[in-house]
């Protein structure tokens, strides 16, 4: 049974491949556009199908959307519409003030729901000339079945249908679904069943989103950023100010009340305007109400869940700071997090859903769930790793780099090459294997360096073109994670999708001074031989050389694009930064050496000097013969 997934009805545009239980690839439509987040949440763009995203996902698996069994679309326009579902026509104003106050939320709701309600005919009709091969011989009934699923009903089982738990509590937190901003529920037993919801207004995600837009970044997209200002803010000057809009209730339950950013922070920030200090304490404020809030809620679910293990997803999940005040917090054993927590994971939450739905013989309706507890078919498949995009061949990408006439070196050990290039202190784009799934680079398509050298950070956040504040992430072998981190024994020792921070070492700071925030955190990931060999290779090596097993480990990409995805990708950002080094595949491309970075004239190591000195008579030895 193969079973496609599909989010498209705000951003994170995304689709699924579920066979039989079991996901063969994931894809966001960001990557093959080049359009971040893969389109703006707005009512205008509820229309736009990830086709491209669909046609990778069908390739990978080789298989035509004639013959997918089932499209699960991760929205579900009946609940949105409410009243107005069993309705045949919808009116839309040519001008909005024409529209009569109180009788839709938004005076373009019904073109959004119009949108939503006709995806079954935008996917067997719309998709782009270049792409109909494998999308064409469908219809808008048929021959698969279309269900609507709930948006946070997705999310939900992108956490506890990919979750390492047979049982577990779960918790969705993001701005709005349908109806709902954050969500409860429970796997156990092999059925779930919900515990409650917190409908819009109310939304943590959306109040974190009206505080990025205050401080001069974009919402639905820049959210990171604020988490990192606030490590450099004093959260106790507007802590309490703020937490007295937040009213928590029963069961898991909570209100804002209305408030006036301006009143309490002052005005707001303009794109680009210098950072004052109020800034980096409105930050700080927010953050710390938001993890004082998500504390609150957890522990109600714990309570009434019973169950130790906690899975989470939605965009608020992203908040890798809230996440480790949680994993610490003690409420529960081990706390997992879906690394495509945003709303591209409901692509996979959707396809994985109405799959263990499907698979029980005399399912009638895959989709419906009115709160269970509903039983599921048994678990075929758990999230290892992420690594569920598109990969390319050596051969394909030596005949492209043949193509563009480009000069290049076949590697015969790669990890020993790219680990000597890294000690020397050159900053290195890393190609290898298939992309990630979510947002974030994982080894598979990441820029790599030393986190020897004290100007590393400042280096990379020029190369990037991005603000000077934000912290770059350390990669380690899983099984060394407690030779440099604390604490180390948290959620069975693994950190594989850099969802959680901890704090650094004392004595092993000052070795790598680069990984380290400003608070003495990193948000760090575990690297596991099993998932991605070609990375924990290449951090042994570089330990052996250096003697510290750690890289940092940011996005392979240029300002304002997506991380890249293809061999051509690659290559335009490594010609249009100054990237030293480009390690795609086997294959090394170099520019012309030069004088030492500034990074490495700020100091590098005894190991890093003498790899330098050696560098030219290793060279003959890395090509392949």
């Amino acid at each position: 049974m193969i079973t496609l997934g599909i989010n498209a009805a705000f951003h994170d545009s995304a689709a699924a491949l579920v066979v039989d239980g079991e996901p063969v690839a994931a894809s966001e439509e960001e990557r093959f556009t080049r359009i971040k987040h893969g389109k703006r949440p707005l009512p205008f763009t509820a229309w736009e199908l990830p086709f491209h995203a669909i046609d990778d996902c069908l390739r990978q698996a080789g298989v035509a959307l004639a013959d997918v069994d089932h499209v699960a679309y991760s929205y579900d326009p009946a609940r949105f519409l409410g009243a107005h579902a069993g309705e045949p026509t919808l009116s839309l104003p040519l001008r909005p003030s024409a529209h009569a106050p109180g009788e839709w939320e938004n005076v373009w709701d019904p073109l959004f729901a119009a949108y939503v309600v006709n995806a079954p005919r935008q996917l067997a009709s719309g998709a782009p000339h270049h792409l109909r091969e494998r999308l064409q011989g469908v219809r808008h009934d048929g021959p698969h079945r279309f269900h609507f699923v709930g948006h946070h009903l997705c999310h939900q089982a992108s956490a506890f249908l990919a979750s390492p738990f047979e049982q577990c509590a779960v918790m969705t937190l993001d701005g709005r679904g349908e109806r709902a901003s954050t969500s409860y529920g429970v796997y156990r037993d092999g059925h779930y069943e919900s515990l409650g919801e917190v409908l819009v207004p109310h939304s943590l995600g959306l109040l974190y989103e009206r505080v990025t837009t205050h401080l001069g970044f974009l919402h639905s997209s820049d959210e990171y950023k604020v988490m990192a200002m606030a490590a450099m803010g004093d959260r106790h000057r507007w802590r309490d100010a703020l937490w007295r809009h937040v009213r928590l209730q029963a069961a898991g339950g909570y209100e804002l009340a209305p408030l006036d950013l301006a009143a309490l922070f002052g005005p707001a920030r303009e794109r680009g305007g210098p950072m004052e200090q109020r800034h980096l304490d409105a930050a700080a404020a927010l953050q710390a109400v938001l993890e004082d809030t998500v504390l609150e809620l957890a522990g109600w679910l714990r309570s009434v869940s019973g169950l130790p293990d906690l899975a989470m997803a939605g965009g608020v999940a992203l908040n890798c700071v809230m996440n480790a005040r949680l994993r610490d917090s003690g409420l529960f054993d081990r706390v997992w997090v879906q690394p495509a927590a945003g709303d591209a994971g409901t692509a996979l939450g959707a396809a994985l859903w109405v799959d263990a739905r499907a698979r029980l013989p005399g399912t009638a309706d895959p989709a419906r769930f009115d709160g269970g507890p509903l039983a599921l078919a048994p678990r075929r498949w758990r999230m290892d790793h992420a690594y569920l995009g598109p990969g390319f061949e050596d051969e394909d990408i030596e005949a492209l780099l043949q193509w563009a006439r480009l000069p290049y070196t076949r590697l015969g050990d790669v990890a020993s090459a790219t680990a000597r290039r890294l000690a020397e202190g050159q900053v290195i784009g890393w190609f290898q294997g298939r992309m990630e799934f979510g947002p974030r680079a994982l080894g598979a398509r990441s820029i790599l360096a030393s986190p020897l050298l004290p100007g590393m950070q400042a280096r990379l956040n020029e190369l990037k073109d991005r603000e000077d504040f934000r912290p770059v992430a350390p990669a380690v072998p899983q099984e060394r994670l407690g030779e440099w981190f604390s604490p180390a024994e948290a959620n069975d020792a693994r950190a594989p999708f850099m969802l959680f921070v901890y704090d650094v070492l004392p004595h092993q700071a000052p070795r790598i001074p680069s990984a380290c925030h400003s608070d003495g955190t990193a948000r760090v990931q575990t690297v596991d031989p099993a998932t991605n060999p070609a990375f924990h290779a290449l951090l042994e090596r570089f330990g052996e050389l250096t003697g510290v097993p750690v890289l940092i480990n940011t996005s392979f990409n240029v300002r304002g694009e997506p991380i890249v995805c293809t061999p051509q990708d690659a290559l335009h950002a490594f010609h249009s930064t100054p990237l030293d080094a480009l390690v795609i595949g086997s294959f090394l491309l170099e520019k012309p050496r030069r004088a030492a970075s500034s990074a490495t004239r700020e100091g590098s190591s005894a190991p890093a000097r003498e790899a330098e000195a050696a560098h030219d008579d290793a060279l003959a030895a890395e090509v392949a013969p």
